[in-house]
């Protein structure tokens, strides 16, 4: 409670002064991981929202969405990763999204969360998104997602639900869009590589997503290790099917160079709005190669 011997003009403005502590306290403190408890729209899922911002943050900066693994979490990602320390050098900003459930899996099966706007925890990661860009001056034109395993299930889900808020993205040992949909939270079939369809199958998967969107997409980097036990390696192919056709590209590829970015490593390149990295001998998951995201980013 105020004194009584308070002005109006006093009181207006101390009020004013409350007003623009409680409009900041929404940017979180500069190199430091903090989980946003605000308001930042439509969420069904409640999926948790951390922030990093560098010590020295670029003007209008770029965005990294980067989606952690069934087991793990925004803060272990945040650790196992080097996106954070990388925007020290860079001034980006990265969102670390938390899973809501037990077991720390994303939703990457519901109708929801494979429609734009439906629901599920894509909708949540896109408010995320979209409230980086209205609060922390983040520019649109350079928001990226990437991911590793269910994470990297959930980054394919983000580009193919919400194309409208993503430049790139860097899927790390993941599945198509859509090959785990249906009633169940673990699909097998798609899981062992059993889940077969053409390119033009695939790419009607995303397109039905976010019916009549005309704009642009995202361009796709994708990893995955030739002995993954977990995710088998067939679904890499598959994605590779998906997105090309997507994309409107040749599933020929443009450029295959071997031992890149290291030994056993192999790159296609197809145009430039696709690139696949099979790494032989690796299981689940590939390791992150945040220099080689960034770069593809356009961020290095």
């Amino acid at each position: 409670m105020f004194p009584k011997s308070l002005s109006a003009l006093s009181l207006a403005v101390l009020s004013a002064l409350s007003n623009i502590v409680s409009a900041q306290t929404s940017l979180p403190p500069a190199s430091t991981l903090t989980q946003i408890t605000a308001d930042i729209g439509p969420n069904p899922n409640n999926v948790g929202m951390f922030v990093y911002r560098p010590a020295t943050v670029s003007q209008n900066p770029a965005l990294i969405v980067a989606i952690h693994f069934c087991t793990g979490s925004a803060q272990a990602y945040f650790t196992g990763t080097q996106y954070a320390q990388l925007s020290e050098q860079h001034g980006f900003i990265v969102i670390y999204p938390d899973a809501p459930r037990e077991g720390k899996c994303f939703d990457v099966h519901s109708t929801e969360t494979l429609t734009h706007n439906g629901g599920g925890d894509s909708q949540g990661i896109a408010s995320m998104v979209q409230f980086a860009i209205d609060n922390y001056g983040v520019d649109a034109s350079k928001v990226f997602v990437t991911g590793t395993s269910s994470g990297a299930m959930m980054t394919n889900v983000m580009a193919g639900s919400y194309p409208d808020l993503f430049a790139a993205a860097s899927i790390y040992s993941g599945v198509p869009f859509g090959c785990f949909a249906g009633t169940s939270e673990w699909n097998t079939q798609c899981a062992e590589g059993q889940l077969i369809k053409s390119a033009e199958e695939w790419g009607d998967e995303v397109r039905a997503a976010f019916p009549g969107y005309t704009g642009a997409r995202p361009k796709m980097m994708i990893w995955h290790g030739t002995i993954d036990e977990t995710l088998l390696y067939p679904n890499f192919g598959e994605e590779i099917k998906e997105w090309t056709n997507v994309l409107d590209v040749s599933q020929t590829p443009t450029t295959t160079t071997e031992n890149d970015p290291e030994s056993g490593y192999t790159k296609t390149t197809y145009g430039d709005v696709v690139v696949g990295y099979s790494a032989e001998n690796v299981g689940h998951t590939v390791p992150v190669h945040a220099d080689i995201d960034l770069a593809w980013f356009g961020i290095a």
